[in-house]
């Protein structure tokens, strides 16, 4: 799995749970996985106010059923949607995580901040600046010209372009994060197999 971060959520299940529930119970032995936990997990360290920010946003949209913690099916539901979900799907997700003030839209100011979080942790210079970016977005999307993107028009607009889609795909990258967990799954498996010999 290590080296196969496109496998499929079935066979993600089928050969590898035990390994991600022990992973996810040797991290949290509670069972859930507090903010603190959740950015210790996932390598996140010494994050500026902003980037701070956008993950407590991304933790927020994980734990589905707004407890203040993550379990193991709430963390298994969030690598599964980024690692196979849908196009509807991520774009709903994206859209609640863009939507930092649960406003049910999402304004030029919090795409923005969304945007310079995400180029913050990923540490990846993008082709275009976040401003540029945003821009972007608005001037293509927002469709009745309001400033704000209701879910039906980031969707169907985002859809709609194929350079936006893209570039949205490519700035909300998770992968270095899922890659930071199978490389643990994968030394543990070494680790193991060498102390079985």
């Amino acid at each position: 799995m290590g080296n196969s971060p496109g496998m499929s959520v079935k066979e993600l299940s089928a050969c590898h749970s035990h390994q991600w529930y022990r992973k996810f119970m040797t991290e949290c032995p509670s069972g859930q996985l507090t903010f603190y936990e959740f950015k210790k997990f996932f390598g996140l360290k010494n994050l500026s106010e902003t980037s701070n920010e956008y993950v407590k946003t991304m933790f927020k949209t994980f734990d589905i059923n707004d407890d203040g913690c993550i379990d193991f099916m709430e963390y298994v539901a969030a690598l599964s949607l980024v690692l196979k979900g849908g196009v509807q799907q991520k774009l709903r997700w994206y859209f609640k995580l863009f939507d930092v003030d649960s406003s049910g839209c999402i304004d030029r100011e919090e795409l923005l901040l969304i945007f310079k979080a995400i180029e913050a942790i990923n540490g990846v210079e993008q082709e275009f600046s976040t401003e540029e970016l945003t821009d972007m977005v608005f001037n293509k999307i927002d469709v009745n010209g309001d400033g704000e993107l209701s879910l039906d028009e980031f969707i169907e607009g985002i859809q709609a372009d194929e350079v936006l889609s893209v570039m949205l795909t490519q700035s909300l990258d998770l992968t270095h994060i899922v890659s930071n967990i199978y490389t643990d799954i994968d030394s543990e498996q070494s680790g193991c197999q060498t102390r079985g010999r």
